[in-house]
């Protein structure tokens, strides 16, 4: 991987134009582009923008996501990849490479984020300001989210927010945790101030910037703290989720399981996502299907299939015997079929037990001629509308035990009524945490989660990671009954309040020793 460093330099020579979706723009010729006569109109500046949303920019950060937010809290596990059990047995060395490619996924998202900020900023003097700062707002945004993961998984990590002073100063300090959710947070509230209340389907608006501002005070509020959380940043947390929920004019998506649909991509629950474009090629496209679902029959050109994520048990408890829709949509258990994959050949019936989401079949079940096994066009969100209304209530809950407050009761109860169980008549942290572990499963947020949670009361978090039933199961389709089988339990260190935070790449590290130093203030 290349060390943060050497991403931003070589980027100061590339057009920040790369194609990632041709539902955004038709591309014209990077060839012929340079930042003295590209940012030339609003149109130019909407072109630069599309690039930050997929593609090549996100590309490693892909499997990360998904394997860091629900394989290290124990939602489940893929035994013949080493790497990903030494997440899954708290082993991580800092040669992981899992890791790695989060790391530098993250950065090179960062670094193409600073880069269209800077030529926008140097751009043509004919845009209008309000186009500009439009732009300038969907790029602090991404670059937002990008840090929000990094301070979430790695703790103190550098600020960069001019590549070009890399140049001559490539030696980073981290900074504090605490500045870097300050410094997350500008850029959310600049983007909520300057992004518009709708937007064509996948770009991001301010109901987007709001959402993602409520789940970060929600986070914030539990840092530095012992046992409970500042209570102004909760506020702020109600004050921009509850915004989200009641003044935006958004409603969830009528059906979970169509939710995760192709079709359905960019619908209006999804207030980030990124987008994936068929027939892209390597290095380019969404990964997701060819690595990790469980026939080759059902992926496109019939190819990959390599090695499903094995489901735990701790998982499969969480599902009551009414939760049948999301529990169908996001795990499949022997026996269950899915119209939906291979239709042409009549569907297909599941011969073990996986993950669902983002298996969405092969380019004829897609409409989707072009698509590869390289480039699935799922454009799988990485905040929806649902994961708002949980922060919401949370935030709502604060520090009480629980709550019966009619607002967050409300919201709580669309996501539940959506996927068919019974309303909840009171909640406390417990709930919520289980509910979102549900509703979220295989999106990235589970372990983000925890370390909500460790931040604040960390002997909890830790008590809930030790306590958890690491092992698979088997599933009798005639008798519809699920058997633990304990003999197959992995080995795995007990968590203690360091496991919270994944070490730095070794590479990182021996590019620059500063890394390996105390962090430093930003501010």
């Amino acid at each position: 991987m290349k060390p943060i460093y050497k991403i931003v330099i070589i980027l100061l020579c590339c057009a920040a134009i790369a194609g990632c979706k041709k539902s955004f723009l038709d591309r014209p010729s990077t060839s012929q582009i340079s930042s003295d006569n590209f940012y030339q109109s609003p149109s130019d500046l909407r072109l630069a923008t599309a690039n930050l949303y997929g593609g090549a920019p996100w590309w490693q950060w892909q499997q990360p996501w998904l394997l860091l937010g629900d394989v290290l809290p124990g939602t489940a596990l893929y035994s013949y990849y080493g790497d990903l059990m030494q997440l899954y047995t708290r082993t991580i060395t800092a040669q992981n490479g899992i890791v790695s490619s989060g790391w530098t996924g993250l950065y090179n998202v960062i670094a193409q984020c600073n880069m269209v900020i800077n030529a926008i900023n140097q751009s043509s003097a004919s845009i209008p300001v309000v186009n500009k700062n439009q732009a300038i707002a969907e790029a602090r945004f991404i670059r937002a989210v990008a840090y929000y993961h990094l301070v979430v998984y790695w703790g103190a990590v550098p600020i960069i927010e001019d590549n070009t002073k890399l140049v001559n100063n490539p030696l980073l300090n981290r900074n504090t945790v605490s500045d870097v959710y300050k410094f997350i947070t500008l850029d959310l509230t600049y983007a909520s101030q300057n992004l518009p209340v709708s937007d064509q389907p996948g770009r991001v608006t301010t109901w987007s910037a709001q959402g993602m501002l409520g789940k970060v005070y929600l986070t914030m509020s539990g840092w530095g703290q012992s046992g409970s959380r500042n209570q102004a940043l909760l506020d702020s947390a109600q004050k921009y989720a509850g915004n989200v929920c009641k003044n935006s004019g958004l409603n969830l998506f009528p059906s979970y399981y169509d939710l995760f649909k192709t079709q359905n991509n960019n619908n209006p629950e999804s207030l980030f996502a990124l987008q994936w474009a068929p027939g892209v090629g390597y290095g380019f496209g969404n990964v997701l299907p060819v690595y990790f679902s469980p026939s080759s029959t059902i992926n496109a050109q019939k190819t990959g299939g390599w090695e499903t994520l094995q489901i735990t048990w701790d998982l499969y408890q969480m599902y009551t015997a009414k939760d049948t829709v999301r529990r169908k949509a996001t795990i499949m258990l022997t026996g269950d079929y899915y119209p939906e994959l291979d239709a042409a050949d009549g569907g297909y019936t599941s011969t073990g037990i996986c993950m669902k989401k983002h298996i969405i079949g092969n380019e004829k079940d897609n409409n989707s001629p072009t698509m590869t096994e390289w480039s699935s066009p799922e454009d799988f969100a990485m905040l929806r509308l649902a994961d708002v209304y949980l922060v919401y209530a949370e935030a709502i809950l604060g520090n009480n035990a629980s709550t019966a407050n009619g607002d967050a009761l409300l919201y709580f109860n669309k996501v539940r009524a959506r996927a068919g169980v019974n309303p909840a008549t009171i909640l406390s942290a417990d709930t919520i945490l289980r509910e979102r572990r549900i509703e979220l499963a295989f999106e990235g947020q589970y372990w983000i989660d925890m370390v909500r949670l460790s931040y604040y009361n960390p002997a909890k978090a830790v008590n809930i990671l030790n306590s958890q039933k690491r092992y698979t199961f088997t599933y009798d389709p005639v008798a519809k009954v699920a058997t633990p089988d304990t003999t197959a339990t992995v080995a795995t260190l007990p968590a203690t309040i360091s496991s919270f935070t994944l070490p730095i790449p070794a590479s990182e590290v021996s590019t620059d020793p500063k890394l390996a130093q105390p962090p430093v203030p930003y501010y």
